[in-house]
């Protein structure tokens, strides 16, 4: 849904009742979980987490001034989005997180190439997210990045 909010506590507090608990929570276990390195800001009307100029100065290839995205939340019109540029470079760590998600989660996983869709919020598997979220490093990320890039 689109959005003006210009930081994360800002897009927070603009949400509906019944989704900022769930989006403060995934938010605080991203935070929690991510490797050093990552910057959080409000990338694509989304709480993002990028790795930014300072580490990567070569930007996104889409657009060299921004960041290089990684992995962003919203809250969209029907669900709560998670989306994990990892999952759709990687396709060992996907086949971990669907192998993973069962186990955490007594809901069918619905997910495209790297957004992960959860249409109640009390059903998102916090804990499978934060250990997603320690998989990969700003470098690892990098690495990956390039590796599909320069193809």
């Amino acid at each position: 849904m689109p959005t003006t909010a210009l930081r994360p506590q800002d897009y927070l507090e603009t949400l509906p009742e019944d989704r900022k608990q769930a989006m403060a929570q995934l938010r605080s276990t991203l935070l929690e979980n991510l490797p050093s390195g990552f910057s959080e800001e409000m990338s694509y009307g989304m709480i993002g987490y990028v790795v930014p100029h300072t580490l990567y100065p070569a930007g996104y290839h889409c657009n060299p001034s921004l960041p290089l995205p990684f992995l962003s939340i919203a809250s969209q019109k029907n669900f709560i989005a998670v989306y994990h540029m990892g999952l759709y470079a990687d396709p060992e760590l996907l086949a971990w997180f669907t192998a993973e998600y069962p186990k955490h989660s007594k809901t069918k996983l619905d997910m495209g190439k790297s957004c992960i869709r959860f249409k109640k919020p009390d059903q998102i598997p916090f804990e499978l997210l934060a250990q997603l979220a320690a998989k990969i490093t700003p470098q690892d990320w990098i690495d990956r990045y390039e590796a599909q890039y320069k193809k």
